[in-house]
């Protein structure tokens, strides 16, 4: 039982720590996806590695786990507030021209990073871009100025 309740702490845990870190530009999954595969994956290793190399409590314990991620993706589709909790919101980084400031602080991104991936879609100016989101996946969406 103690297996049990390490793996949902720890779980539980991760998706926290993923989301008080904060998103970064290039991720394709959500915080959430991602702290399923990194958990699963080190788990997966420790009754490999470690002293407890017992079959059933590998087992237990990531039955645990896609128990705790099916919960908690549940609860993410019936209570919308916990979803964002869990994901996070899309954030405006760029609107008209005017930089969100204390946004790109707590993301810990620069407007270059935003104007490097605003040149690969072919806008070189900042006139001409009328928004920047930073996405729930990490990604930086470019609305084109009309």
């Amino acid at each position: 039982m103690a297996a049990v309740l390490r793996a949902l702490f720890g779980y539980c845990f991760l998706i926290f720590m993923v989301r008080i870190a904060g998103r970064r530009p290039g991720k394709q999954i959500t915080p959430f996806e991602f702290v399923l595969i990194f958990f699963i994956g080190g788990v997966t290793l420790t009754p490999m590695v470690g002293d407890d190399r017992s079959l059933s409590n590998a087992l237990c314990i990531i039955m645990t786990i896609g128990i705790t991620h099916s919960l908690i993706a549940w609860l993410k589709q019936r209570f919308p507030a916990f979803g964002r909790v869990v994901d996070g919101t899309p954030l405006l980084l760029l609107a008209k021209g005017e930089w969100q400031v204390e946004t790109m602080r707590r993301m810990r991104l620069q407007d270059d990073d935003v104007m490097a991936l605003a040149r690969d879609q072919g806008l070189q100016t900042l006139e001409e871009i009328d928004y920047a989101v930073l996405e729930r996946n990490g990604e930086i969406s470019i609305i084109k100025a009309s």
